[in-house]
């Protein structure tokens, strides 16, 4: 007779709803199964959520609307234009000076400030396919009795040729404009034009225009990041070689006015 032995017990049941015979732990923790002589693994653990970091908006600072230009400025008379062109020719660097033909036009802005805010726009009537240049130039410093030079914030920057229409649309209206013509001659990083104004008799034609002088305005100027004040004394000395030509000065705009 065989034995009964076990007869009547319940068979142990596998829970359901873990895969692979995994069991909940404390906690409620899956747990892997343990199989002989292996190591047990250990529990998953809670994936936590990345947070991203705050974006922090910055003001754009820096480039070149922190450059100042030094500027000292003459005439010379319309019959002594080529002997200063060749003395010019000779001191500055071994290259043939440009020559340009610029269309400018003066925009203002008016607010509650006592003076209207200025802008420039000037294209080329000789060189096709150049952008518009904006230009911005601040009140000059002329307090400092060291400085040789009138000093002055300034900004340059190439626009499309849009650029009038955009004005604008901003709230600046045309004040003025002239055509300029004239040479540009470089030494190192001073700049020096000789040119004359024409003043443009039917608004918008620039093909209408007369001379505005006899004369040809001359500007020696170097663009420097803000406290280069000893460029002032190299545009001193290069100036004095000019004389006596061409006397250039420091002129404060204001008394012209």
């Amino acid at each position: 007779a065989r034995s009964d032995e076990g007869v009547g017990r319940r068979p142990r049941r596998r829970k359901r709803g873990c895969a692979g015979g995994a069991r909940t732990g404390a906690g409620g923790a899956l747990e892997q199964p343990v199989k002989r002589g292996a190591p047990a693994a250990p529990p998953y653990r809670e994936a936590k959520t990345m947070e991203a970091p705050p974006v922090t908006m910055m003001p754009v600072t820096g480039g070149t609307i922190n450059m100042m230009e030094y500027l000292l400025q003459g005439s010379v008379l319309d019959q002594s234009l080529e002997s200063l062109l060749h003395r010019l020719r000779g001191l500055c660097d071994n290259m043939e000076p440009e020559t340009f033909l610029d269309h400018e036009m003066v925009f203002l802005l008016k607010g509650q400030q006592a003076s209207p805010f200025v802008l420039r726009a000037r294209r080329s009537m000789d060189k096709t396919g150049t952008p518009w240049h904006l230009r911005y130039l601040g009140q000059p410093e002329m307090g400092d009795k060291n400085r040789h030079a009138l000093v002055r914030n300034c900004v340059d920057i190439a626009t499309s040729e849009n650029l009038t229409d955009f004005l604008v649309e901003m709230g600046f209206r045309m004040d003025h404009e002239f055509v300029t013509k004239g040479h540009v001659f470089r030494k190192g990083i001073m700049k020096i034009v000789v040119y004359k104004i024409f003043r443009i008799l039917v608004p918008g034609n620039t093909d209408s225009i007369e001379p505005l002088s006899l004369s040809y305005l001359v500007e020696l100027s170097i663009v420097a990041p803000a406290g280069q004040d000893v460029v002032s004394d190299d545009m001193r000395n290069f100036a004095e070689q000019l004389k006596p030509l061409v006397h250039l000065e420091k002129i404060d705009p204001k008394r012209l006015m």
